[in-house]
């Protein structure tokens, strides 16, 4: 939001070891840092008014490239709707599709983060930006849910998240040049493509896998909200080329992701 002349922009540093602690906690504009531990690390929101120009924005995302495909997913907002679930026990052949399955939506994450991050950065109106880190916010979550399911299921992320992650930045970024509408128009196709085919997810899963369910689940209700969000705040429909392209390029990833 604009006050004065300065955008107000929402600064979250997560899993901060106890270590580092004495160095954030300090003054930033005027502000003090506020953390709450989270068992042997911390999380800190940090509110502060300061002007961000292109190559400010630019250098975050580079940083939250670099943060996001090569570690660790950052700790959730939300508790992992799997929660105490157990699931049944799976064969060798279930677990490899379950994780294979897995490895899709976290790609598809990973692109999720990647395209927010690009439609933000090139945003024409802070209050388009702010909706882009808000969605994004809440797909951190399920990236941190599905990096845990592969975990759970002895697997891996895919080895070419930083291909899509550069790959969705540059389209994201591209969609935000072309008009907020427009961009706005590109999360809502993006959405219901990826409702879609977590819905196909759904029905692929080995059976008893409830755990990969719920998590799945979620994820679906929470891309509807994405949808309608962005039909709400204005979205155009896209050509049906751009549609038919966006498919085509999903499906390249997905089978692509399933493997490695």
């Amino acid at each position: 939001m604009a006050e004065g002349g300065c955008t107000r922009q929402r600064v979250i540093i997560r899993s901060t070891p106890p270590v580092l602690l004495a160095l954030l906690n300090l003054t930033i504009g005027g502000r003090r840092v506020a953390y709450g531990s989270t068992g042997a690390h911390y999380t800190k929101i940090v509110a502060m008014d300061r002007n961000f120009s292109k190559i400010d924005r630019l250098i975050a995302s580079i940083d939250e490239a670099l943060r996001i495909t090569t570690g660790e997913a950052p700790a959730p907002f939300r508790q992992n709707p799997a929660g105490d679930i157990t699931s049944a026990e799976l064969d060798e052949q279930q677990r490899r599709h379950a994780a294979g399955l897995m490895r899709i939506n976290h790609t598809g994450e990973i692109c999720a983060q990647a395209l927010y991050a690009g439609q933000a950065a090139t945003a024409h109106h802070d209050a388009t930006r702010e909706a882009m880190q808000s969605a994004a916010e809440e797909e951190i979550d399920h990236l941190s849910w599905c990096e845990e399911r592969l975990k759970e299921l002895d697997s891996r992320p895919s080895v070419l998240n930083p291909l899509w992650y550069a790959g969705s930045f540059a389209i994201g970024a591209a969609a935000g040049i072309a008009g907020d509408d427009w961009s706005l128009g590109f999360v809502k196709e993006t959405e219901n493509q990826v409702e879609a085919h977590l819905e196909d997810h759904l029905e692929k899963l080995p059976a008893g896998d409830a755990r990969s369910q719920a998590i799945l689940d979620q994820m679906k209700a929470d891309e509807a909200k994405h949808a309608e969000m962005a039909e709400d705040a204005g979205a155009r429909d896209l050509p049906e080329p751009i549609r038919r392209a966006m498919t085509f390029t999903a499906n390249i990833m997905k089978s692509l992701a399933y493997r490695v």
